[in-house]
């Protein structure tokens, strides 16, 4: 009896699913192809839903016609027809409501009337019946309680394909508010995102191309949907695939992905190869000599977890990190003119600020909370008070340092972020990951903001300002009076409140205002008076905020960006730091994500994003998270399935260093071992802890050079492309030739240096046979030189910085040149034993490459330190020779 029970129980379900489902298609109207195909039609399209869609699907509001800014024939469209108020004013004058069909904007798209864009519809064709029966019902545009489209389904949710020219016909069903459902597939607009791999038409129809994966976009009224399109690349699909091990929950996620594409993941790279990779990503440095060969001897089994965890316990690790994140947030001198009177500091204090909280491991969203609701005053503090107190903080002597206070201001101060336009621009972008700025004038062709969703956005940023001469103008000028300084104007005032500064005394300091709406000044109130301001303002894609009834209106962006149930904050980092492991982000490019740009693997995404909120934020968690992943550890050797795979993560793909690690590379492949084995704990002298991008006008002293062309961010655009790993003809010639590359390897801390003496003994030493007076007078006047490098920099004279330091490298030059030549004429002639000779050239290949040489790479490598004029010009060459290297530039 419970058994038949049972079977009518699920015969019952079986049946009302079949029911439901026959109902649910009954009530999904017919496209407007099928209802507009014939004559004397009696329904009247809907403007929204119908002609707007319509006027898109024609390309009547494309850029190159009446979506234009300037318009075509005296008709302005708004662009993708976002703006049904605009198309509806633009189009009513072209209508004859009395005689429909004589309508002029009926004759020009029939060519009844000379048409610049063609023939865009035939008279008769459901196109033409549905523009003249929106006519015929009155032309009415669309009604204020009019119901608003709550959803875009578009089947199938997947395409797979075996084969090239392949076809599959997408069918997209609107929802609207009021539960009406439509078929709009010959209304909606259709692009691919790769056109090798499939193609589509504007009637939806797919069709397949060359093997692989991408996505076509569906666009319809104010929604984006992607769908995923697949063709594998092998036979092993299904049941053929073989097993792979998925040790984390990252494994199982790509390889669900790479198993549909028929891609078999490469194997494990070797040891070398992880700990190299794995140093450089996290550390942005190079292993040393000793660190390579302890980590190969070690037979532990749980060896490269260790190993991330000691990597994201270094000073190099939140280094590399405060360096990405000042790409971000767009740490620039360039941009931070005058924002405080000592204006060496404020890039470094924003690195400091930045690195304090990476290396304490503060949680993410903390971190971006004290950047976010930064403020200047603390409460209760009048201005005199505040300057007071931020005087302190550059006196000699202070125990208190700008990174110990509660918020980074200075990201308010930037010059190119003043407007609220670009503030909404830049906010987006650091924060989100998103690029906002086309709808700044019309509706994101790629994604569902509008300029209005733009324009109410940018509300909250209206109220911020960053005051260089505070915001009380009666407190500041009696500082400058007590100063001494009312006479002073413009850079002579800078100068002198930067030496009172320095001297000790308390000066007047800028300051981060938040105004509340209605609070300003009689000023600005009476000129509210005849343009009065909104007072809300809308997050993206969310709820709208009264600004009048909060105190400060970043706070509302704060809590939103936590608590957006899109995930965008989260994401945002996620995919950078993804990005930063692989090459390229889950979603690509790494600031665009976009409802058209959708990621390669929505669930890893998903999973990486949710994992990062739920850990509180947790840095560490996600380097961990990937890291320790299979995925990761892959080998960058491909296979016969995934040679061509460079978006679904089968395989390492080698990566020229960033420009940092670039740098610090060369003078650690070159640096002695002492100083080697220093680089992941001693920042003094690293690129990577730079703290800003210098100003145009300066002289390219240091490494400022070489980082411009190996490509270190500008930090000027909201752009993560700023940083560029492509390779150039530049690169290639500081390698090869330039100067300061060649003085790398021969400098009197290097490497051939240090195996000189080691090899030939103290007696061999350069210092001891130079001119006892010449040798001590250059080092007298090297010191003078330091002695005075320090006093510039601490007058903010950059003029003489930049003439010190030419100094300081030209007698550097004369000493390290006058030891080296008397070595090699010493040891001209002289020979390496055997077995030191095959330990040195083993150090030149773990020092650079950080593997050892092949037995092939070991007899050439000795040969040619053989063949040399000396010892010492066959160890430079090797050096020189690794260095210059694919392998060496690269990580892999």
């Amino acid at each position: 009896m419970m058994r038949n029970s049972f079977r009518l129980i699920v015969t019952g379900c079986l049946a009302a699913t079949l029911t439901a489902h026959v109902r649910a298609e009954e009530t999904v109207l017919p496209p407007a192809s099928e209802r507009f195909q014939g004559a004397d039609i009696e329904e009247t399209p809907d403007f929204q839903r119908h002609l707007v869609p319509l006027l898109g699907k024609l390309g009547c509001n494309g850029r190159a016609c009446h979506g234009s800014f300037q318009g075509r024939g005296d008709l302005r469209l708004s662009l993708f027809g976002y703006d049904f108020e605009m198309d509806h004013a633009g189009l009513i004058d072209r209508v004859d409501t009395d005689d429909p069909a004589s309508s002029y904007a009926l004759h020009k798209p029939t060519l009844l009337e000379p048409h610049e864009g063609g023939r865009r519809m035939e008279i008769g064709g459901w196109e033409y019946n549905l523009f003249l029966n929106w006519i015929k019902g009155g032309a009415r545009p669309v009604a204020a309680d009019a119901p608003q489209l709550v959803d875009l389904e578009v089947s199938p949710a997947e395409l797979r394909f075996s084969n090239a020219d392949e076809e599959q016909q997408l069918r997209a069903i609107a929802v609207w508010s009021d539960g009406t459902r439509e078929d709009v597939t010959c209304l909606s607009r259709y692009q691919t995102n790769d056109e090798t791999i499939c193609g589509i038409d504007q009637q939806g129809r797919v069709t397949s191309g060359e093997a692989g994966d991408t996505h076509v976009v569906v666009f319809y009224d104010n929604a984006v949907v992607p769908i995923p399109v697949m063709r594998p690349v092998s036979d092993q699909t299904g049941d053929r695939y073989p097993q792979v091990a998925a040790p984390t929950r990252v494994d199982e996620l790509v390889t669900e992905k790479l198993a549909k594409l028929g891609i078999v993941p490469s194997e494990s790279c070797t040891d070398a190869e992880f700990l190299r990779r794995v140093s450089l990503d996290i550390a942005g440095t190079l292993p040393s000599e000793a660190e390579v060969r302890q980590f190969l001897a070690d037979e532990s089994p749980d060896k490269r977890s260790r190993k991330i965890d000691e990597l994201l316990e270094t000073p190099a690790y939140a280094a590399w990190w405060t360096t990405k994140l000042c790409d971000w947030t767009g740490n620039s001198d360039q941009q931070l003119n005058n924002v405080s009177p000592d204006r060496n500091r404020p890039a470094r204090d924003w690195y400091e600020w930045i690195l304090t909280r990476v290396a304490d491991n503060t949680a993410y969203d903390d971190l971006v909370e004290g950047i976010v609701v930064a403020t200047s005053r603390e409460d209760g503090e009048d201005y005199r008070a505040y300057s007071e107190r931020m005087s302190a903080l550059y006196h000699a002597g202070s125990e208190t340092r700008f990174a110990d206070l509660d918020g980074l201001t200075y990201y308010w101060a930037r010059r190119n972020f003043r407007q609220p336009e670009d503030r909404a621009i830049g906010f987006a972008y650091t924060f989100m990951g998103t690029r906002i700025q086309c709808a700044q004038c019309h509706k994101h062709p790629f994604d569902v903001w509008t300029q209005n969703d733009f324009q109410e956005f940018q509300r909250f940023f209206t109220q911020i300002n960053y005051a260089r001469n505070g915001s009380d103008r009666q407190e500041y000028r009696a500082m400058i009076e007590e100063l001494g300084l009312q006479g002073e104007r413009g850079g002579q005032l800078r100068r002198k409140l930067q030496q009172a500064l320095n001297d000790g005394q308390v000066v007047p300091f800028p300051e981060l205002v938040v105004r509340r709406p209605g609070a300003n000044n009689r000023r600005r109130r009476n000129r509210q008076a005849d343009n009065p301001q909104p007072q809300t303002a809308r997050l993206l894609g969310s709820a709208e905020i009264n600004l009048t009834e909060i105190g400060d209106p970043r706070t509302a962006l704060m809590d939103w960006l936590r608590n957006d149930e899109k995930q965008l904050f989260a994401r945002a980092f996620v995919n950078r730091v993804w990005a930063n492991y692989f090459g390229r982000g889950i979603v690509e490019p790494t600031d665009d994500l976009s409802k058209a740009n959708p990621p390669s693997n929505g669930p890893l995404f998903d999973y990486l994003a949710a994992g990062f909120v739920e850990n509180d934020y947790d840095m560490k968690w996600l380097h961990r998270e990937i890291c320790n992943s299979a995925t990761y550890q892959r080998s960058w050797r491909p296979n016969e399935t995934n040679a061509g795979d460079e978006r679904n993560f089968s395989r390492a793909v080698p990566r020229r260093l960033p420009a940092e690690a670039a740098y610090d590379a060369l003078v650690m492949a070159t640096a002695s071992d002492d100083r080697a084995e220093t680089f992941l704990t001693d920042l003094n002298g690293r690129a990577l802890a730079i703290p800003g991008v210098p100003r145009r006008n300066r002289r390219n002293d240091g490494p400022d050079y070489a980082l411009t062309i190996f490509g270190r961010s500008l930090r000027e655009n909201n752009c993560d492309c700023e940083r560029s790993s492509e390779a150039s003809l530049l690169q290639t010639v500081f390698l090869r030739n330039d100067e300061a590359t060649l003085e790398m390897i021969d400098r009197p801390d290097g490497w051939v240096n240090q195996v000189t003496r080691q090899v030939f003994g103290s007696d061999s030493q350069p210092q001891q046979r130079r001119d006892g007076n010449n040798a001590r007078q250059q080092q007298r006047r090297l010191e003078r030189l330091q002695t005075n490098l320090k006093r510039a920099q601490d007058q903010g004279n950059e003029n003489r910085v930049r003439q010190v330091r030419r100094q300081i490298r030209a007698i550097r030059q004369q000493m390290e040149q006058s030891e080296l030549v008397e070595v090699e004429q010493e040891f001209e002639g002289q020979t390496i034993d055997d077995a030191t000779l095959a330990q040195l050239v083993e150090s030149a290949y773990l020092k650079t490459v950080n593997r050892k040489p092949n037995d092939h790479e070991q007899q050439v490598s000795a040969a040619f330190v053989k063949d040399a004029d000396n010892p010492i010009e066959g160890l430079r060459g090797l050096v020189w020779t690794l260095i210059n290297t694919k392998e060496f530039i690269v990580n892999h």
